[in-house]
């Protein structure tokens, strides 16, 4: 079983839109094996995106991810990674397939709901991030 890491972003729980993403990735097949919801700070949301630091989106970004509360969560299944990445869709929401969750609940590629890992070092880096092991079940 791989296991990946997932948020359901600060534009998609203020339009109370969690509930069914959450509904989604279960129906998906995906055990949620962590779960928090949290209202990230900006120096939190600046060490989650420290990568993108030197990018011209930084700011905008860590600031819409402090905006409102965000829901963090594990996932589990065979081919994690990829299965969650299929099921969230294009970057941004307009080139996104029908069905997918960015396609549904997104907007704009800033404001499309939905965050989760690119690669397995990524998901252990950013499951670390915001879990411990003691809350993974």
């Amino acid at each position: 079983m791989e296991r990946t890491f997932a948020i359901i972003k600060p534009d998609a729980t203020a339009k109370g839109f969690a509930g069914a993403i959450i509904s989604r990735i279960e129906k998906e097949g995906f055990k949620i094996v962590g779960l928090k919801k949290m209202h990230m700070t900006k120096a939190e949301a600046e060490g989650f995106y420290a990568v993108h630091a030197a990018r011209p989106f930084f700011n905008d970004l860590t600031n819409f991810m402090c905006s409102a509360p965000c829901i963090v969560m594990v996932l589990e299944k065979d081919g994690a990674i990829k299965a969650w990445r299929d099921l969230m869709g294009s970057t941004n929401p307009k080139d996104a397939a029908e069905g997918t969750l960015r396609k549904e609940f997104g907007e704009s590629i800033d404001n499309n709901a939905t965050h989760g890992s690119d690669a397995p070092e990524t998901a252990a880096q950013e499951i670390a991030y915001f879990f411990s092991q003691l809350e993974l079940v």
